[in-house]
């Protein structure tokens, strides 16, 4: 049991998912970074200055005039703001791996097709070398390579 555990541990595509996993969630607190700190100011001045991390809903009877004083307090709240911030967050991440793989796919050359090798020939229909003059099957003489006709 333990050969074969280190065996599928070992395996290629599980340590390239262990370390897409771990750049991927340092990846995920840069873009969070980017949402809060960079995106969601200016957002928030454009909307008259609201920030969407203060917003709530207290569903308490008790009357609180911040998020801040409701979790003093222990008071239950709906947390919206910060729920539109996590859908901020989705909407940038989803942008820039869109990105990243717009980027990637543009720089992936397209891979040109390898020479052909064989042709088949007209009277014996059996694959043969493309150089090949004569057809060593039906031994029919083949399209002349420099002029391109049948001798």
């Amino acid at each position: 049991m333990l050969k074969d555990f280190k065996e599928f541990i070992m395996r290629g595509n599980v340590v390239d998912m262990a370390v897409g996993i771990i750049i991927g969630g340092a990846f995920g607190k840069i873009v969070s970074s980017l949402v809060s700190d960079i995106v969601m100011p200016p957002l928030g001045m454009l909307l008259s200055g609201a920030d969407f991390r203060s917003l709530f809903i207290n569903l308490s009877s008790t009357p609180v005039a911040t998020l801040a004083e409701a979790e003093e307090a222990g008071l239950p709240v709906i947390r919206y703001g910060l729920f539109i911030n996590s859908i901020i967050d989705f909407l940038v991440i989803a942008f820039v791996i869109f990105l990243v793989l717009r980027a990637l796919m543009k720089l992936k050359k397209e891979e040109e097709p390898a020479p052909e090798t064989e042709k088949v020939c007209p009277y014996c229909k059996m694959k043969i070398d493309v150089a090949a003059v004569r057809c060593p099957h039906c031994t029919s003489q083949l399209a002349d390579n420099a002029t391109g006709g049948i001798a």
